[in-house]
C-alpha cells in the first residue's frame, strides 16, 4: 500500500463521489505517466485535482515547480503532510471552473503545463476553459474516461467526431499515452481511463478570418446531427434556408452533407464564408 493510500486510510476520510474522486496510488504507474507528460526540470505545472498528492510528488521530483489546485479542503491537510518536503510546490484550494485562473497562474513560467486527473463530470467544460486562449499553455496531460479520450482522437465521420474533437485538433496535437484499467483506481470508476496528451499548437492547424466565426460554426454544425448541414446552420445560426445554402455553396461543400463528416479545411472555409457574409452585410 502507498504512503498516500495510508495516510487517507488512516484519516477515515471517506471519498465523495460527486466530486468524482478516484485516485491512483501505484507509484510505478504515477511515475510513467509523468514520463509520458514529459515534464522536465525547465516546466512550471498546473495541477488541477493533486487529490492526496499521489501524482503531486512524482511532478514536484521533475518539474522546476509545481503549482497544485484542490477543490476538496478536506484534502489539503493531507496533501500539505505528504509533499511537505518539496520546496517547489505551491498548494491551493479553490475550484478550476470558478477561479481566476490568468491570475492565479500568473507566477509560472510561461508556457506552463497542465496535468490533472480530472472528475469526469468537467471533461469537456474544463478542456474547453482551458483551450480558450487565456492560457499560455504549452502541453495539457489529462486522465480521462476512455470515451472522452476516442472521441478527442477521432476523425471525421467517425461517431465521435464533434466540437470537442475539432477544438482539441484545431489547438492541439493529441495522442494516447496510455490506457489506464479501472482497476489500477481507488475507489474503482464504473469505466476505463485514459492518459490523454494535448500539445499545443504553435499555430492554429488552420487559418481562420475569425475563430470566433470558426468555432461557431463547429458548434452549429453538430447542433442536429441528424440533419443536413444547411439545416443545422440555418436553425442554429437563425439564417434563412436559401442564405444557409449559400454559406454551404461558397464553401465549395455539397449542400445534402451532414456537419460531422466536415475536416477542419471544411469548417474554415465554411466559417471564413460566414465571416465574409456578416462583413459585406454591415
Amino acid at each position: 500500500m502507498s504512503k498516500t493510500h495510508e495516510r487517507i486510510r488512516d484519516s477515515q476520510m471517506r471519498y465523495k463521489k460527486g466530486l468524482g474522486q478516484n485516485f491512483l496510488y501505484d507509484e510505478n504507474l504515477l511515475r510513467v505517466l509523468v514520463e509520458a507528460a514529459g515534464i522536465t526540470e525547465e516546466d512550471d505545472v498546473l495541477e488541477i485535482g493533486p487529490g492526496a498528492g499521489s501524482l503531486t510528488g512524482p511532478l514536484c521530483e521533475k518539474a522546476h515547480r509545481v503549482l497544485a489546485l484542490e477543490l476538496d479542503e478536506r484534502l489539503i491537510p493531507l496533501l500539505t503532510a505528504f509533499t511537505e518536503k518539496y520546496d517547489n510546490l505551491d498548494i491551493r484550494q479553490g475550484d478550476v471552473m470558478s477561479v481566476n485562473l490568468p491570475e492565479l497562474t500568473s507566477g509560472l513560467r510561461r508556457p506552463f503545463s497542465v496535468v490533472a486527473n480530472i472528475p469526469y463530470y468537467i471533461t469537456t467544460p474544463l478542456i474547453t476553459l482551458l483551450l480558450s486562449g487565456d492560457l499560455p499553455i504549452r502541453r495539457l496531460a489529462l486522465m480521462v474516461q476512455k470515451e472522452v479520450a476516442d472521441k478527442v482522437l477521432s476523425a471525421p465521420g467517425e461517431e465521435g467526431w464533434g466540437p470537442l474533437a475539432v477544438r482539441c485538433r484545431y489547438l492541439c496535437e493529441p495522442r494516447l499515452a496510455m490506457e489506464v484499467p479501472a482497476s489500477c483506481f481507488t475507489p474503482p470508476p464504473k469505466v476505463d481511463s485514459a492518459f490523454l496528451l494535448l500539445p499545443v499548437r504553435e499555430k492554429p492547424a488552420v487559418d481562420v478570418r475569425s475563430e470566433e466565426d470558426f468555432f461557431r460554426v463547429v458548434g452549429a454544425a453538430f447542433a442536429l446531427r441528424r440533419k443536413t448541414l444547411v439545416n443545422s446552420l440555418a436553425a442554429s445560426l437563425r439564417l434563412e434556408r436559401g442564405e444557409a445554402s449559400a454559406l454551404v455553396e461558397n464553401a465549395g461543400l455539397d449542400p445534402m452533407i451532414r456537419g460531422e463528416r466536415l475536416s477542419l479545411d471544411d469548417f474554415a472555409r465554411l466559417s471564413d464564408a460566414w465571416t465574409r457574409a456578416k462583413e459585406a452585410a454591415r
